[in-house]
């Protein structure tokens, strides 16, 4: 190879390094059999399908540049494909759906895990992702008040908000875990937060952003729902609090009422033995909320 030979293919791959990649992942047997039906789909078996998508991302890594794994969606693929006009029987268009994905869906950043890793991640991304785009239409769509005139959406948002913060500095110092529920549309929806001390998370938090707009579905839509607190402290047992979402508001549950949901399989009703070293306690009331108008105009 000549000088300036030698010297274009080193601008290409430094320029390569520049160049994003997104790779789309049918991330279990049930997808992967749904993409069969397409001739131009080149595997048989998915265990075959998942070492070769690692083999790619692993080349993808040592050209340098950032790569993103997507959830690749049989059936958000063929929808999406019946909207653009394009023959979903291509790889063309399975390498657009992939591109849309990269500005629109759930994905991860590839930084060498392993495929084991990598997937547990991609799906719970992919859950959480749904989880606040459904949440978020629910406030987008949730209307006026009849009483009021104020958008019940943005008034439920800014509620859960300030319930948020009010729990914080009421639980005092420490790390606190809280998980939120909500069941809405016959679907449970759920949102995880991991804050330490007693400020609110800001707004560019995403988890704390998706912890608010699904208390916030739950109040728009005064559907069922609940939250519990587990704080950490050194030196000290774990402390478990738990509320019921109602009337717009967090109304504690009582000591057994912790109990008996940390204790008792969601699945079988089974009791279960209780967890070493955590105290279950009542929820602890919130400070009274100066601005609360909620339950006389919604």
């Amino acid at each position: 190879m000549t000088r300036t030979g030698t010297t274009q293919a080193h601008l290409r791959r430094a320029l390569r390094r520049e160049v994003p990649s997104t790779v789309g992942l049918l991330a279990d047997e049930h997808d992967f059999t749904a993409m069969r039906r397409y001739r131009t789909f080149a595997f048989d078996d998915h265990t075959t399908y998942l070492r070769q998508v690692e083999a790619l991302l692993k080349n993808l890594a040592t050209q340098g540049g950032h790569t993103t794994v997507a959830l690749f969606d049989p059936e958000e693929y063929a929808a999406y494909c019946a909207e653009t006009a394009l023959d979903p029987d291509h790889p063309t268009s399975r390498s657009r759906f992939t591109a849309h994905l990269a500005v629109t869906g759930a994905r991860v950043t590839y930084t060498g895990q392993p495929l084991s890793t990598l997937l547990p991640e991609l799906v719970d991304t992919a859950v959480r992702y749904a989880t606040w785009e459904y949440a978020t239409t629910v406030l987008a769509t949730a209307g006026d008040c009849a009483t009021c005139g104020k958008d019940i959406g943005r008034a439920a948002h800014e509620r859960a908000a300030r319930l948020l913060a009010r729990l914080l500095e009421a639980a005092g110092p420490g790390t606190h875990h809280l998980v939120c529920s909500v069941r809405a549309a016959g679907d449970q929806l759920l949102a995880v937060l991991h804050v330490h001390g007693t400020t609110p998370p800001t707004a560019e938090d995403a988890a704390a952003a998706e912890l608010t707009a699904v208390l916030a579905a739950g109040i728009a839509l005064a559907a069922p729902g609940g939250l519990v607190l587990r704080t950490t402290t050194p030196g000290a047992r774990d402390r478990l609090h738990g509320w019921r979402l109602t009337d717009g508001t967090l109304a504690p549950l009582t000591e057994a009422e912790v109990f008996a949901a940390y204790c008792t399989d969601a699945t079988t009703g089974e009791p279960l033995s209780p967890e070493p070293g955590v105290d279950h306690r009542a929820g602890f009331p919130l400070a009274p909320d100066p601005d609360d108008d909620w339950t006389d105009h919604h």
